[in-house]
């Protein structure tokens, strides 16, 4: 049986509107609304071609409601170019990884979640707790995602098409941790990305409240995690010199500028 909410989700996915879409497959912006609304059915001809322009199988448009990730539970690092038509079409590819993450769950043993709530915590503190939590001491992270994924985290990456919009973003569902990364940046900053998303999943469980200050926080839980202040301080040289601070850098896996 045809899925309107699955209409609807290819085509936000793909970042069209309705009547974008209608002009694509020789429809009308009505019979959109009527096939995502339930008011109308499409033929089988209509969902091979709705099929064809969206770049997705026709056995898509028959399965069950796919559980979709709000923006009010999702933490965007977001450019300032991104527009909501980009943030539709990024939420809609990640309701899309929640159903390959169950797909995997359901076949394969992983870890199970190990993010702790520490929600009402100062930002450096929240950062050495998890630390001291996750039995890492003071020591260098070599691999983000590595770490992520052991303590139970889905990392998914974003798709190519909003490299230039949007940074990264997590989210919890029920009770799992995501976070989605951007591919193309460099190894640091994609570090960095990572980290701070973790940021978002310990210190704002469930939601971010909005404003500049959740991004603040989550930038400062993710220098204290990458590079310890007591671990920083231990090798820093009284005069650095660019030379110094490149060999350093190697350390922490962290950028000059970090």
């Amino acid at each position: 049986m045809f899925n309107p909410s699955r209409l609807s989700l290819a085509r936000r996915r793909r970042g069209l509107t309705k009547i974008r879409l209608a002009e694509q497959t020789n429809l009308t912006a009505r019979s959109i609304s009527g096939f995502e609304s339930a008011e109308m059915s499409p033929s089988d001809k209509t969902i091979a071609d709705l099929a064809r322009v969206l770049r997705f199988p026709v056995e898509h448009f028959h399965g069950p409601d796919i559980e979709e990730l709000s923006p009010d539970t999702a933490s965007f690092r977001a450019l300032s170019s991104m527009t909501a038509g980009r943030r539709d079409s990024v939420l809609a590819a990640g309701a899309l990884a929640l159903v390959l993450a169950l797909w995997i769950d359901a076949r394969f043993a992983l870890p199970k979640p190990e993010v702790p709530d520490l929600r009402g915590y100062e930002p450096a503190s929240a950062a050495a707790a998890l630390r001291t939590h996750w039995q890492l001491g003071e020591r260098p992270i070599r691999n983000m995602v590595h770490l992520l994924e052991s303590k139970g985290v889905r990392v998914f990456s974003l798709a190519e098409e909003s490299a230039t919009d949007v940074d990264a973003f997590s989210a919890w569902k029920t009770d799992i941790p995501f976070v989605f990364l951007n591919t193309v940046k460099t190894a640091e900053r994609s570090r960095f990305d990572a980290a701070h998303e973790l940021g978002h999943l310990v210190l704002h469980r469930h939601g971010v409240p909005s404003g500049r200050e959740p991004e603040y926080e989550a930038d400062r839980f993710a220098s204290e995690f990458l590079m310890p202040r007591g671990s920083v301080l231990g090798v820093a040289p009284r005069f650095p010199n660019l030379e110094h601070l490149i060999v350093l850098k190697k350390n922490w896996n962290v950028s000059v500028a970090a």
